[in-house]
């Protein structure tokens, strides 16, 4: 079986398995003992040998301690067998074999004395080996034969790029198995299709993603879901009322910084977003400090008082970042690796705060704006996404997103009670769906109940949908060309409804009065 791993694929293997030996070695391995284990990671044979050969380049181990290396090297070690074990499990057992003959030679007693802290952190690591590949089998996300022929669904994607989609690629898991399809181009004036897998910025899908981050920290009992804003974040004066989970839900009435929309049509515009035409395009590369964004918000008046309403607000998540940041010590990118990325394998997913690049391969994303009286078109595939920060700044994979939405519904990442929390929705001025703790809830007729969150960022954009019990999901991904005036937010619509009525409704609803 032919294997390809990234540049970044070949650095996970080899902060995973080095990274194994130095936290033996911080529990107290003695240096012998660090140096066979180390000798034997250098006899692994095949693709897995050959990459671990080079351990000298490009290894990040930047923890001064056992448990700040724990952080970064668990999370690496599941990772490096999820992506081996999605192209080659024999590759995936060779990895796993070798770091547990490695940690073996490492956790030998010293002058007949086991070392209890050594030997709980083998434990530890032979823990997040097996975990990756239950995970992986739990998933189904493992190489597998060609999916079942589905005309219905390619016939959806068709008339999606019709409508003038320029790409999408659409990834379902449901009782017929996995499908898997792409329609459109990848790039204007050229033939390739986008990439099934490719990297796409996902937008408010990051929502979903920062929603279960806060929940895990609320099970790990470091925030309160219940709890004022204010007594974690002080400095911004917000109102008292205003809790965690009022941000989480929409209903804490906070401004939203990229420009509100009101009920009798006017818009009140925030930083340059991608309402502004030109001026973003201008900006598309300056920093944003998220408490820049907060504080331009909450210079604004409130659509509401604290818990009387709901309205849809990016600085209610870019709030929950900064708070994720100050429980924690940690980057909001270092928390979702720790708690979400890393345990699940996730890859393709990124957390780019400021990061202008998007990983290879991917689909380009385009922008439409009038300059001098004159119609342009530009790639703004890069760009500097602070401009919406955590409220939809991620990138990802149709693959990566329905692992991670398939462990979220499924009960991997959250404790049940949690679970049902945020899957209780509050109502909403939008039919037929209601909005819990980063997700919305969907009432879909026919096909029951969808836990939902799509999203689109310049270009880009990405859907998911899972049942609530994550076996059945419709992940996708799609390129356009975007404009100030939003002239695809409807054709996304439709390609919305299309695709929920055939995976979830069995294609029963008229797609020109969608019921899903």
């Amino acid at each position: 079986m032919s294997i390809t791993l990234t540049d970044q694929d070949k650095n996970t293997l080899r902060t995973a398995a080095y990274g194994a030996v130095s936290l033996m070695a911080a529990t107290g391995t003695p240096h012998k003992a660090a140096t066979n284990a180390s000798i034997a990671l250098t006899s692994a044979t095949g693709l897995v040998g050959h990459v671990l050969d080079a351990r000298s380049k490009d290894i990040e181990l930047n923890g001064k301690t056992a448990a700040a290396l724990a952080d970064q090297v668990l999370p690496a070690l599941t990772a490096a067998v999820v992506l081996l074990e999605r192209q080659d499990p024999a590759e995936a057992d060779n990895f796993r074999n070798t770091v547990l003959v490695a940690i073996d030679a490492a956790a030998q007693p010293h002058q007949g004395q086991p070392n209890p802290a050594t030997a709980e952190m083998a434990r530890k690591i032979s823990a997040a080996l097996n975990v990756a590949r239950v995970a992986v089998a739990d998933s189904g996300d493992v190489p597998a034969a060609a999916g079942p022929d589905r005309p219905e669904l390619q016939q959806a994607l068709e008339e999606i790029v019709d409508s003038g989609i320029t790409g999408i690629t659409l990834r379902v898991h449901d009782e017929r198995g996995e499908w898997v399809g792409s329609a459109g181009v990848s790039e204007l004036g050229e033939t390739a299709e986008p990439p099934t897998d490719g990297h796409v910025r996902i937008g408010s899908n990051t929502k979903m993603f920062t929603g279960a981050l806060v929940l895990q920290l609320v099970a790990e009992s470091t925030i309160g879901l219940d709890t004022p804003v204010t007594d974690y974040l002080p400095e911004f004066g917000l109102d008292k009322r205003t809790t965690v989970r009022m941000l989480l839900q929409h209903t804490s009435g906070i401004f939203n910084f990229t420009g509100e929309y009101y009920d009798d049509g006017t818009f009140v515009p925030g930083i340059p977003a991608t309402t502004a035409g030109k001026a973003w395009v201008d900006n598309r590369f300056k920093t944003y400090e998220p408490e820049d964004l907060v504080r331009l918000a909450l210079s604004k008046p409130a659509r509401f008082e604290p818990g009387a309403g709901w309205s849809y607000s990016n600085t209610n998540y870019v709030l929950a970042r900064l708070l994720i940041e100050k429980v924690t010590g940690r980057a909001v990118a270092q928390e979702m690796q720790r708690l979400i990325l890393g345990p699940l394998g996730l890859t393709g997913t990124v957390a780019p705060t400021t990061q202008t690049e998007v990983p290879e391969p991917h689909a380009h994303a385009y922008y439409r704006y009038e300059d001098g009286g004159q119609e342009k078109i530009v790639d703004v595939t890069r760009h500097n996404p602070s401009w919406i920060s955590s409220g939809g700044d991620m990138i990802s994979t149709t693959r990566d997103l329905h692992t991670f939405i398939s462990a979220l519904m499924s009960g991997k990442l959250l404790p049940a009670e949690l679970l049902a929390e945020m899957r209780t929705p509050c109502p909403t001025p939008i039919p037929n769906m209601g909005y819990g703790l980063g997700v919305f809830v969907q009432d879909t007729g026919p096909g029951g109940t969808v836990v939902t969150h799509n999203g689109g960022a310049a270009g880009h954009a990405a859907m998911m949908f899972s049942t609530p019990d994550g076996t059945k999901t419709l992940t996708a991904t799609l390129n356009y060309v975007d404009d100030a005036a939003l002239s695809l937010a409807a054709p996304f619509h439709k390609a919305t409804q299309r695709l929920v009525n055939e995976v979830f409704c069995g294609g029963q609803a008229d797609p020109a009065q969608p019921t899903c």
